[in-house]
């Protein structure tokens, strides 16, 4: 007998990113060196490019990017304010997750809703639809598998879709990211601007996605009740009946006073933090409220000294403020639930712990720009860009974005560092076209969340799925209708956003 063949791993997101920047490197012995002229925020000017001395990048260069990456150059602002907000934002999500206010708050509305599933379907998938949007909920969302699945299948429904409810509804959210700190966060970071431009249109189509997604599974899950064998899983049914039975299983109690303050205090930061990443008086010189107030605030006597003369006006507040926010309220969240120091400590350390691995992709990834900033060579990538798209309209440079981030997601699963290592030019292309960076980043998230739908590479969805005993084949089946819909819909709805300036 010949040896077995080895399984061939796909390589991780740091190996891409690293082989990328070596690529880039490699290129700035080959493209001609350029620089365009930028304004006193460090805009490029159109039509200002010029060829410079060339700076081709050696060896030590390659290692040094990544952590230029992090710290940051002359040439290139560094991640460590977006990868610090990850690691706190992490170890927030770390104490709530202490408490189990979120697990048991999801219970909770399982069980209430008991007798009456089909009304879970869109409550359960909105719930999920928000956290994947405000905080890129993912992983989370395997445990919630084990309660969801006996549930909907006990009450004449389907494994779909029970994983459709956390999958679909958590991975939706994140294709219309509102101020995911992972998505939003980064890419805004990247091109230097408020994590709260886009918003608003970022949150139409949040609930045109959700309303679409929503829709599909219900009809899905009515032709299952009404005839089983219209089940992409039936061959299953039997074996699930048992194996997921509801006889021995219990869905937790009702949610403790002390969690029901945590779940408060998680949904006030969060809006907290939406409102003060607002660019209020952007959006009307007049709405100057938050100004005024913070500065009435601050200068009452003994109060303002005691709540801090550097606090900004909510719609001011970029990554120190933010991070300073979710960083406030753990604490505050440990007094309510009265955990013990020693355990808010493990926790916090745990949830920063769990959130490394992005923040370091985010400095990996960045090196990339580093690399072609030191080498002077994004300037002629950009000149190169502005000469071809001088004839391209708003709508078809934006469809044409969208499209390049679809192959684009595959190759780098990672949101965090895909948007780390392309909206450094995507962002300034888009401006050739005039095309607003904001639009170019719901443009990469709605690409990203539709890849994270179906891609055997995500972990969220092959765990979901050997949970439930759904090959991937039958997922597909079941999902190419609605990933052709959505892609669809948000197409025509860049074009449409591209041709509001």
């Amino acid at each position: 007998m010949g040896k077995k063949a080895k399984k061939r791993q796909m390589p991780s997101a740091y190996t891409i990113l690293f082989f990328l920047i070596i690529l880039v490197a490699i290129l700035t012995w080959i493209i001609p060196a350029g620089q365009y002229a930028t304004t006193k925020a460090g805009n490029i000017i159109a039509g200002t490019y010029k060829a410079r001395t060339s700076s081709p990048q050696g060896i030590w260069d390659v290692f040094l990017a990544p952590i230029n990456g992090m710290v940051g150059t002359s040439e290139t602002e560094g991640s460590i304010s977006v990868s610090l907000f990850i690691l706190v934002i992490g170890g927030f999500l770390g104490v709530v997750n202490k408490t189990k206010a979120l697990d048991d708050g999801i219970s909770s509305t399982v069980r209430k809703y008991k007798g009456k599933e089909r009304a879970l379907i869109p409550i359960l998938m909105i719930l999920f639809a928000i956290g994947g949007s405000t905080y890129g909920m993912g992983e989370e969302t395997i445990a919630f598998y084990p309660i969801l699945i006996p549930v909907m299948i006990g009450v004449g429904y389907d494994s779909i879709t029970a994983i459709s409810l956390a999958l679909i509804g958590s991975q939706v959210g994140c294709l219309a990211s509102t101020v995911n700190p992972f998505a939003t966060g980064v890419a805004s970071q990247t091109i230097n601007i408020s994590p709260g431009n886009g918003l608003i249109p970022r949150f139409i189509l949040l609930i045109i996605v959700t309303g679409i997604s929503i829709a599909y599974v219900m009809h899905y899950a009515s032709k299952v009740k009404n005839d089983p064998s219209q089940s992409y899983v039936f061959e299953r049914r039997q074996k699930d009946l048992k194996e997921f039975s509801m006889t021995d299983r219990t869905v937790n109690e009702k949610l403790t006073g002390k969690q029901q303050a945590v779940l408060w205090l998680f949904a006030i930061t969060f809006i907290v933090m939406i409102v003060s990443l607002i660019p209020w008086t952007s959006l009307n010189p007049n709405w100057t409220f938050f100004e005024s107030f913070t500065k009435w605030l601050t200068h009452v006597p003994f109060l303002g000294a005691l709540i801090g003369k550097d606090l900004a006006p909510l719609g001011t507040w970029y990554f120190t403020e933010i991070t300073t926010l979710f960083f406030m309220m753990s604490v505050v969240i440990m007094f309510v639930f009265r955990m013990k120091e020693s355990e808010y400590i493990d926790a916090f350390l745990g949830g920063m712990n769990d959130f490394l691995s992005v923040a370091i992709i985010v400095a990996v990834a960045r090196g990339i720009q580093v690399i072609m900033n030191n080498g002077y060579i994004t300037a002629t990538v950009l000149h190169a860009g502005e000469n071809g798209l001088q004839s391209l309209s708003a709508g078809v440079f934006i469809v044409l974005t969208y499209i390049f981030y679809i192959p684009m997601s595959f190759l780098i699963p990672s949101t965090s560092g895909l948007a780390a290592a392309t909206m450094g030019i995507m962002g300034p292309l888009g401006k050739f076209s005039h095309v607003d960076g904001s639009l170019v980043i719901t443009a990469y998230q709605a690409a990203s969340g539709l890849v994270n739908l179906v891609t055997p590479t995500s972990g969220i969805v092959m765990g979901a799925l050997a949970i439930g005993h759904v090959n991937i084949v039958s997922w597909w089946k079941y999902m190419w209708k609605l990933v052709a819909i959505l892609f669809v819909v948000i197409a025509v709805f860049l074009v449409v956003c591209s041709m509001f300036k």
